[in-house]
């Protein structure tokens, strides 16, 4: 998982919106309280900010330079697919530099 310490690297800032108790943002919901300490860890200047509002569906945000910004929806996914989500959007960051 190398490429979690390349968050900073390739993102400006991460948001991470999700209701605190519908069904469909439990995985998200698990995902952060599992992953949150080694993302900050890896990446201490990185904003990453957890929204919490009712009734919202769970997405996850990465800003890039000049204000490019990607979204996905993370309703019905896994913590594992949660996780290859934000693996992708740190992709998407790094081909934006290329």
């Amino acid at each position: 998982m190398a490429w979690r310490a390349n968050l900073s690297r390739n993102l400006k800032e991460l948001r991470v919106l999700f209701s605190p108790s519908s069904v469909e943002s439990a995985a998200t919901r698990s995902f952060i309280e599992k992953n949150y300490t080694d993302l900050k860890t890896h990446n201490p200047k990185l904003p990453i900010l957890i929204r919490e509002a009712t009734s919202i569906q769970p997405q996850l945000w990465a800003r890039y330079d000049l204000g490019v910004e990607r979204g996905i929806r993370l309703e019905g996914l896994t913590e594992e697919q949660i996780s290859k989500a934000l693996e992708d959007l740190v992709k998407v960051g790094a081909s934006l530099k290329s």
